[in-house]
């Protein structure tokens, strides 16, 4: 044996061994100073509180505090991690798991105001006339400004048949507006509606992504493929998002297998690349997906894996921009934290998630700012990140930066020449108007509108019955009605009809009139075309 050699390889070794103890050794040093600091810090805050409770001027709940402190940290990383009590998740899994009574809204607490994310179709907010976006400031007359999500629970949800009356604060809009809105049970289904607009165009209308929604997009798939669909147009507007899972499951639908849906990166997590997994029951037609700046989350990983995999085009404004991983964390109490871990990319490789630098209330005030800037009505007017340039598969450009740019934009359709409309729409009288309308002539309009197909086709509001709706909205506001132009005369009808059709027949009938003048669809069907 070589002496030397051997040597000089049990030097290398006790070396090798003498290095990795020394990393072992600091890395616990560093960890231990860690701890001792992080418990520093613990002490700290519990100090704070023993003084409060001993010695504070007015009596008051320490244990809430803790509540508090839990909720300014995680507010201070990002705009979507969260504490919630034990009764607040219960609550929230109601909204995407069963049924419950109430109001019928998703909301967030946006810098102590109660914001509309979204309304369940066809549920007592929308029917009253509350509509994503709308700030609630007040519920039967007292100010809920600085309210808690279980104090809003509390107040919004109740026994089915009882009332509540809401004041709410509408973007662009100076007037505070009062709601009436009846409480019911709230059943969670996910797919709104679906219906073939043509020959061969179907429609599917999407509100949410919950623990059903693949089974019902399957079910919608399936039934409008037997009668003819070959191209699809797929709304998402207005849907917040929900489930990841949900979503993977709608993507998978249309779709080839191993193509990319979505990644998840961060810094403690594994990467991860979701792809599709086996044969959809749409891979081959043609599919337009619908968004809008209250598309967010899921919607926003759909939209993205349909337009970066040139899978169909998406048309409509740009998404919100909800790009954030949350993982949940259970503690002792039944209470949890949504921790965010990691952030979605789309196929092509952007990020979803938009910038929030600036504070939580600058985060969501961006969106109203859209509207103030013109973002909202004029392509021109948005600004896209020159930095975050991504191609498709197809090689299509699409920029990263935050939400998804629709490849077709359509602009928000407010209008000076439609003043009256809104005077008129944005009160709850349209929608209660045409509700006991709808009831009181019932008989009449079944005998002879007895299915969607003819009351869609043949049904029109007449002058009539715009006159009795002004006459309606003096009753109620005790205003005198606005003088309408032939804009809003029309829009008006349009609306009156929508409502009339849902009382009578459901969302397919409200949709599908809707669907005639929404400038959104029609923009699909041109494209399609």
């Amino acid at each position: 044996m070589n002496t030397d050699r051997y040597n000089k390889w049990m030097l290398f070794f006790y070396l090798l061994i003498a290095f990795l103890l020394g990393m072992t050794v600091a890395v616990n040093f560093l960890n231990t100073r860690k701890a001792v600091t992080r418990n520093a810090h613990l002490q700290k805050l519990n100090d704070v509180l023993n003084y409060i409770d001993k010695y504070y001027v007015d009596s008051i709940n320490v244990d809430s505090l803790y509540d508090v402190s839990i909720n300014t940290i995680l507010q201070n990383l990002d705009p979507h991690s969260s504490y919630s009590t034990a009764e607040d998740n219960k609550l929230l899994m109601e909204s995407l798991e069963g049924s419950f009574e109430g109001v019928g809204i998703q909301f967030n607490i946006m810098n102590d105001t109660l914001m509309v994310v979204n309304t369940v179709t066809g549920g007592p907010s929308e029917k009253a006339g509350v509509r994503a976006g709308d700030r609630m400031i007040s519920v039967d007359g007292e100010s809920i400004i600085g309210i808690t999500n279980e104090k809003a629970y509390k107040l919004l949800r109740g026994p089915k048949g009882t009332k509540v009356k809401v004041g709410i604060l509408r973007p662009g809009f100076d007037e505070i507006y009062t709601y009436e809105i009846k409480r019911n049970v709230i059943p969670i289904y996910t797919v709104d509606t679906y219906f073939m607009m043509d020959g061969q165009t179907g429609y599917i209308k999407i509100n949410e992504f919950g623990s059903t929604t693949t089974e019902e997009f399957q079910k919608a798939i399936k039934k409008l493929k037997s009668q003819g669909m070959q191209a699809m147009i797929l709304d998402l507007r207005g849907n917040a998002g929900g489930f990841l899972d949900a979503a993977v499951g709608v993507c998978d639908e249309l779709l080839a297998n191993k193509e990319k849906i979505v990644s998840i990166e961060g810094l403690n997590v594994r990467p991860e690349v979701i792809r599709a997994t086996r044969q959809g029951d749409f891979e081959k037609g043609k599919v337009v997906v619908l968004i809008d700046d209250y598309s967010a989350s899921a919607s926003e990983i759909v939209a993205g894996a349909v337009q970066d995999n040139d899978r169909g085009l998406v048309v409509g404004r740009r998404s919100f921009g909800k790009g954030l991983v949350q993982r949940q964390f259970e503690l002792d109490d039944n209470s949890s934290i949504r921790l965010t871990t990691a952030r979605y990319h789309t196929p092509s490789g952007r990020c979803i998630q938009r910038d929030y630098k600036k504070g939580t209330e600058a985060y969501y005030e961006e969106i109203i700012n859209r509207l103030v800037n013109g973002e909202m009505e004029s392509v021109d007017s948005i600004k896209l990140d020159s930095t975050q340039i991504f191609k498709t598969v197809g090689g299509r450009t699409v920029y990263g930066g935050g939400g998804i740019m629709p490849d077709y934009f359509v602009p928000l359709q407010y209008s000076d020449t439609k003043s009256s409309f809104y005077a008129v729409s944005n009160t709850a009288a349209l929608v209660q108007y045409a509700f006991h309308y709808a009831n009181d002539h019932k008989a009449s309009l079944l005998k002879q509108y007895p299915d969607v197909k003819t009351f869609c086709t043949k049904m029109t509001v007449s002058d009539a019955q715009i006159q009795e709706l002004l006459q309606y909205y003096k009753k109620l506001t005790k205003k005198d009605p606005p003088a309408l132009n032939l804009e809003s005369k029309k829009e008006l009808k349009v609306w009156m009809k929508a409502l009339i059709g849902r009382n009578l027949f459901g969302d397919e009938a409200y949709y599908k009139t809707l669907n005639t003048t929404d400038p959104v669809v029609l923009k699909a069907l041109q494209v399609l075309k």
